[in-house]
Order: structure tokens, then C-alpha cells, then sequence
């Protein structure tokens, strides 16, 4: 069966019922259907009390990844399988996941519920519309891009300069067409024409404030000072000044909270935010991982891409501002991808190949040691697919034990959680070890170092070459007084280093940086290395060929 035909076959515990496996009542839960719920912001708060003590708070898992192959290997099924076998081998465990984008589920990459018999479900609802939320962030970021031209339209008391307009308006679908555009075509009284970029609604600063704010007041604080442009006389201006943050933050007041579903096997799930990982900071919400820390023992969590990008990314923003320390990190690995990464073709994938594998272990290798910079206990998820041989599963255990790293198979999408038990077994034993996390680096690191030692440790590159407008930016960005902000690095996800075409482990190369951008709402300092954009295209042959609805409502073909 498909996965969109084993969820469909699988009987749903209404959500209350999931819901009072964490201790979280009727009264505690907006129901959205039978199935899908929102945590009251009175609940919300209780949570985020409960979880601020380490002494009442859950053991905090991240599950990333090696550098993926363009159809993802598995890290939202591994990362369900481990929160369904913590619960097999009798563990209180509660999963904390990101909303899927409407952008890859009709692209190339498809949905983000797991797969298999590891999925979280009703999964066409969140891989559509879900509750709404990114629709919400949708239109409270385009509702500011409007009040801003407004702003320019109706006299620009504030003295705005066009050219210097940062804020972009966004879609949550993948529109090469929608990068650069031209606004205020026509007469006088449709606009000031400008240049102006649309941004896939994930990437959009509103998604990052959503994500990283626990409260509607703190929301305000980030939304008012989103940067958006500069005066004619080249002072920045945010969106404060324009007195409008309170009509945005009532269109995110639902959106502010989080998400509960449930997977195949009624392990209770917080599904919210949904930040890709290459362009944005590629985590769920604060707010799901404080309810899943406060009401479960052991919180699997995971983050986008590899761990050169999610991971990174957690650790450095996410655990940084929020005083979280994790526990554990689960590196998920393929056979496939791994000989990829030494050099087989796609067609070739199914073969055995132990040199190619031997050879693509140098991917794998280079996350390993990534994670244990940050002080956090790792361990390696095999996720298993059919065509894997013995021999290549026992030589990626041999390769991981050189690394003093354990490799376990990992067979979640074929077993559920009765396939990821070893895993969990293997976690709880790191879990009860001394943690020892430590950030990358220190906030009074000046930006264009902080850069340089992301490129140097994580990226593995001998040097950085800033273009002079990105120089430029990060230069004025730290006199300004951002200095303190970490990076979020934008670059591809199919490569440690900033150019797809370089798999395995480069290293000893020039990382290129060309622009740089202020997010002073959400916290951070957005870096773009490469030719990476923040508004995807559709594949020659997107997964929205596949897609349809019969007159029951039912779909078919989503995955």
C-alpha cells in the first residue's frame, strides 16, 4: 500500500482521547474536527511554566540527518518510529514536529508526515490546509507588505525610500515566476512602481517571529521590529513606526498556538511551524516543544535537511534563545544515500556497492563530527529500505564504530515503532548520560566571524569570500547593533558546502556569501551562500501530477 492508503485504512483516536495521554482535558483543546486540535492559550501558558524547570520537563531528542538525496531520506518516519518505540518499550514520549509546505508537497519532495506504517495523521489535512496557520502567516505578511506601500502611497511621512524596501510579499507554493516582479503598474492611484520579490510563505520572517515567540505580547515586540527599509536619508525604519503591529497580530492569534494530532500508533504529536531548513531556521515552534517537554518524558523533535543546516541551526538559534539543552541527536542515514554520495547514479541505487559506500561514508562522517562539536551523545538511524543488503548495513555499523558512534537499523516505515525499538533503547541509554552542549559560538562574536567559523567547522570550507554588497550589509548590520544575533545561513540542503554538485565531504574550497539580510523581528541575521533563493521552483515533473479528489472527498496520489 501506499502511504496515503495506510493512513486512510488506520482508525483515528478522537483527539481528546490522545489528548488526555498527556494529561490535556476537553477543555484544555479547540477542536478543529474530530481529529485535529489547539492548545488554549490558558493550557499554553500552564505548559510553558511547567517546562521552563528542568527539574518538570521531558528529555529533549533531536532527530537530523546526512546531506539528503532530492527525495529526503526519511527523517519525519524516524523521528515518529523512535516516539512510537519510546512508548512500545513502556516510555512517556510526546513528538514535536514542523507543518508540511504546500511548496514541496506539489513539487518533488512530497508531504512531511513520515511514511509507511511511522506517520502522523490525519495526514492529507496537514499536509494541506491543516489548521490554517500558514495561511494566517500568509496573509499577516502580505497585509504588512500592503500597509507598507500604503504607508508610501498615502504621503510616506516616514520618509521611506522605494528602492530600499525589504519586505517581500510570499505565497506557500513554488513560484519561479513570483522572485522578481514589479508592483504599482498603471496610473497614479495604483501605487509607487517598484522592484519588489515574493518569498515562499516558510521563508517569510513572520513564520520565524510565529516560531520563536511564546506570547501574543512578544509576538507584537518581534513583528514591530521586523526591519523593512530605510529613509532617504539611509535610517532604518521598522514596521512599528508605521503603528500597525496589532492588525497583524490579530490575524496570527490563532496561530500562535500550537497544533495536536496523533500518529498511527496514538502517540500524541504537537505538529506547528514550519520553517524550511536551507532558507530559514527549519525548526518547529517554541511553544510545541515546551507543551511536548511539559507534558512527556522524552520529546523526539526533529529539524530540516542535514545536520549542517537544522541541526546547526536548533542549537544555535532555537536552544540559544530559549535555554534548551538536548539531550540526544539521531543522525539519519541511507544506504542509497550514502552510495550516492560515493558516487552511484540514481539508477544504480538498488546494486550493492561497498566501495561506493565505503567511499560516501565521508558525508556521514563529517555530521558525525559536526554534532559532537555542540557536546551532544549521537547515534546513527540506518532507515531501511528493500533493496539494502546485510553486507551494506554491517559495514555502515563498521564505519559508524570507528567514529565511536553506534549505527542501528532502523525500520520504522515498514514495523512502526516496533521497528525503531533498539533506537529507543539506545536513546534512553544516552538520555541518562551527562550533557554537555555548548553553542558554536559566542554571541559578542562579530558576524562576519561568526560566518567564517560556520564555513570553517561546519562547512568545512578554507575560507569565506564575502561579495561587497553582503560585506557591506553585515558590516552596517553590526554597527546598528546586531552584532549579537546568530546566523541563519541560506544554502543548498544537497550539499555540506554551498554548491549542490559537491557531495560526499568537501572540503579546502572558497564558501562564497553574496547578500545578507536583517530578520530584527525574529532574532536573527539571514546568510546566502550560492545561488540559493527563497522562492523554490516546480521539478519538470511535479508531485501535482499525481494529485487528485474523487466526489467522496477522498485524495489519492499524495505522499
Amino acid at each position: 500500500m501506499t502511504d496515503i492508503e495506510i493512513a486512510q485504512k488506520n482508525i483515528m483516536e478522537n483527539i481528546e482521547a490522545v489528548a488526555s495521554k498527556i494529561g490535556v482535558t476537553e477543555s484544555d483543546l479547540d477542536f478543529y474536527g474530530k481529529y485535529k486540535a489547539k492548545i488554549s492559550f490558558a493550557k499554553l501558558t500552564e505548559l510553558q511554566k511547567k517546562a521552563a524547570n528542568p527539574a518538570t520537563r521531558g528529555k529533549l531528542v533531536l532527530v537530523t540527518a546526512m546531506t539528503p538525496t532530492a527525495a529526503g531520506e526519511g527523517k519525519s518516519t524516524v523521528t515518529i518510529a523512535l516516539g512510537d518505540a519510546l512508548r512500545k518499550i513502556g516510555k512517556k514520549s510526546v513528538i514535536a514536529l514542523r507543518e508540511p509546505s504546500l511548496g514541496p508537497c506539489f513539487g518533488i519532495k512530497g508531504g512531511a508526515c513520515g511514511g509507511g506504517y511511522a506517520q502522523v495523521v490525519p495526514m492529507e489535512d496537514i499536509n494541506l490546509h491543516f489548521t490554517g496557520d500558514i495561511h494566517a502567516i500568509t496573509a499577516a505578511n502580505n497585509l504588512m507588505a500592503a500597509l507598507i506601500d500604503n504607508h508610501i502611497q498615502q504621503g510616506n511621512d516616514l520618509g521611506i525610500d522605494p528602492r530600499t524596501i525589504s519586505w517581500k510579499r510570499c505565497v506557500d507554493l513554488n513560484d519561479r515566476a513570483l522572485r522578481n516582479v514589479i508592483l504599482g503598474l498603471g496610473s497614479r492611484i495604483d501605487g509607487v512602481p517598484r522592484e519588489s520579490h515574493f518569498q515562499i510563505s516558510v521563508a517569510s520572517e513572520i513564520m520565524a517571529c510565529v516560531c520563536l515567540s511564546r506570547t501574543i505580547s512578544e509576538l507584537k515586540e518581534r513583528i514591530s521590529a521586523i526591519t523593512i527599509g530605510e529613509t532617504y536619508t539611509k535610517e532604518s525604519v521598522t514596521f512599528g513606526q508605521l503603528n500597525c503591529t496589532g492588525a497583524i497580530a490579530a490575524l496570527l492569534k490563532d496561530a500562535i498556538r500550537p497544533n495536536l494530532v496523533q500518529t498511527l500508533e496514538k502517540t500524541p504529536a504537537f505538529i506547528h511551524g514550519g520553517p524550511f531548513a536551507n532558507i530559514a531556521h527549519g525548526c518547529n515552534s517554541i511553544n510545541a516543544t515546551l507543551c511536548a517537554l511539559a507534558t512527556g518524558d522524552y520529546v523526539v523533535t526533529e529539524a530540516g535537511f542535514a545536520a549542517d543546516l537544522g541541526a546547526e541551526k536548533f542549537f544555535d538559534i532555537k536552544c540559544r534563545k530559549n535555554g534548551l539543552a538536548p539531550d540526544a541527536a539521531v543522525i539519519v542515514a541511507t544506504i542509497r544515500a550514502l552510495k550516492m554520495h560515493g558516487g552511484v547514479a540514481k539508477k544504480d541505487l538498488g546494486k550493492e556497492n561497498l566501495a561506493a559506500l565505503e567511499k560516501g561514508f565521508a558525508n556521514l562522517k563529517a555530521h558525525i563530527q559536526n554534532v559532537k562539536k555542540f557536546g551532544v551523545g549521537v547515534v546513527v538511524a540506518i532507515n531501511k529500505f528493500i533493496s539494502d543488503t546485510d553486507a551494506e548495513i554491517e559495514l555502515v555499523k563498521k564505519l559508524c564504530a570507528t567514529e565511536k558512534t553506534d549505527a542501528i537499523l532502523c525500520e520504522g516505515w515498514a514495523k512502526g515503532g516496533e521497528g525503531a525499538t533498539e533506537l529507543a533503547e539506545k536513546i534512553v541509554g544516552i538520555t541518562e548520560k551527562k550533557n554537555e552542549f555548548k553553542l558554536l559560538y559566542s554571541d559578542n562574536l562579530p558576524l562576519i566571524e561568526k560566518v567564517q567559523v560556520l564555513a570553517k567547522e561546519i562547512y568545512h570550507a578554507s575560507s569565506v569570500e564575502f561579495d561587497d554588497k553582503a560585506k557591506k550589509k553585515l558590516t552596517r548590520f553590526q554597527a546598528e547593533g546586531y552584532g549579537n544575533l546568530p546566523i541563519c545561513m541560506a544554502k543548498t540542503q544537497n550539499s555540506i558546502s554551498h554548491d549542490k554538485s559537491l557531495t560526499g565531504a568537501p572540503e579546502g574550497y572558497a564558501f562564497p556569501v553574496r547578500d545578507a539580510q536583517l530578520y530584527s523581528g525574529a532574532g536573527f541575521v539571514v546568510v546566502f551562500a550560492g545561488d540559493i533563493v527563497d522562492m523554490p521552483g516546480l521539478p519538470k515533473l511535479p508531485a501535482a501530477l499525481n494529485i487528485d479528489v474523487d466526489d467522496e472527498g477522498t485524495i489519492s496520489g499524495l505522499f
